[in-house]
């Protein structure tokens, strides 16, 4: 039996999860798991680095690495206490860190993550993995998603077509066929419009559980244009974020029109809901299960959604699999991290693009040589 931790922030960039994942010969499990919120100050700095990425300076930059490095070891050993666990049990910690721009095409690509895996080393004294992206994208890959391999290996049931949909700030959809193909991308907005339009028209951080949204009516003038975004019509592999499905973005879309904040908010969830049936019904055989995962696992108007344009097909979430919605990629930074140390690939080929697979990831010791 081994133990590791796995440290996840994603693109909503509401707080840091935590999860402690058990590995045997016989399989996996989440032993226990944790969420940290971010200091409030700290999030806000996050969230302006993430949409004006062109303005964040250096040194705001270095201060921002440092400050999410501290805050990614306090997640671990907020969680570390709680299970009771000494740090002497725990083989290593899968770090993804906060990611602040993504844009792995172009001349020059790359992927950007913060988060100083050296200070979780030091701190804690346990052996970090981190860096998991940027080796992919250096095999040509989009370096995402990386989830889908995790998918792979903890919900994949032979014989069956399924689809495990994480709905975080971005959404993304790995397709689990029967014969064992695993196909995974990107499908665009998850909960960040969402959850930013509700801090600017609610005054909390979300829409909790969707009832706010459930209570508008689609536009579809403003979901037509949207939808008109070049990301949703290129074939996988393909991978996006915040920089490019940002608020100016919606912005855009929504010209001079005053629609009442109920309606936008509609027709944003109906624009997550449409994306990743689209993507599913582009490029697998009839489903019976989808699993949902990620905040949006906890929106029921948005699962309803999904349910509706997706007939047939019954909409769940990855508990019924054994893991809490909440705990799956944290749970699958930590099954990255087993990877890495046990020498096998960390990616999928099918799904980031890249020419072959690759190990995922970097070593920070923790402990003297």
């Amino acid at each position: 039996m081994t133990l590791y931790v796995g440290l996840m922030s994603g693109t909503s960039m509401d707080g840091i999860d935590a999860a402690l994942l058990e590995i045997v010969p016989e399989g996996m499990r989440v032993r226990a798991a944790a969420a940290r919120a971010w200091p409030a100050s700290l999030q806000a700095r996050l969230r302006r680095a993430a949409e004006d990425s062109e303005r964040i300076g250096l040194t705001e930059y270095g201060r921002l690495d440092t400050e999410v490095g501290v805050e990614f070891a306090r997640a671990a050993q907020q969680l570390l206490q709680q299970a009771s666990v000494p740090h002497s049990a725990v083989r290593a910690i899968g770090s993804h860190g906060q990611t602040v721009l993504h844009r792995p095409s172009g001349e020059a690509p790359f992927t950007l993550k913060i988060g100083d895996p050296n200070i979780i080393a030091e701190q804690l004294g346990i052996d970090v993995i981190a860096d998991f992206r940027r080796r992919d994208v250096a095999a040509g890959g989009e370096g995402a998603p990386l989830m889908p391999a995790f998918h792979a290996a903890a919900f994949g049931a032979p014989g069956e077509t399924r689809a495990v949909v994480n709905i975080g700030g971005i959404g993304n959809v790995t397709l689990l066929a029967a014969d064992g193909r695993v196909i995974g991308f990107d499908t665009g907005p998850g909960n960040c419009l969402l959850d930013s339009w509700a801090r600017a028209h609610l005054g909390r951080p979300l829409d909790a559980g969707g009832a706010w949204a459930a209570t508008g009516s689609v536009d579809a003038s403003l979901l037509e244009r949207l939808l008109a975004e070049p990301y949703f019509s290129r074939p996988p592999p393909k991978s996006t974020g915040r920089d490019t499905f940002s608020d100016a973005w919606l912005h855009l879309a929504l010209g001079s029109r005053a629609l009442p904040p109920v309606d936008v908010q509609a027709t944003l969830a109906e624009l997550t809901a449409v994306t990743i049936a689209n993507a599913v019904r582009h490029c697998a055989a009839p489903l019976t299960s989808l699993f949902a995962c990620g905040g949006g696992a906890f929106n029921a108007d948005l699962l309803q959604r999904l349910a509706r344009v997706l007939p047939g097909t019954q909409v769940a979430t990855t508990a019924d699999c054994g893991i809490a919605p909440e705990h799956v990629e944290a749970a699958g930074f930590a099954w990255l991290a087993h990877r890495y140390l046990t020498g096998q690939p960390g990616n999928l080929p099918s799904v980031t693009g890249a020419r072959h697979e690759v190990p995922l990831g970097a070593l920070y010791r923790g402990r003297a040589l």
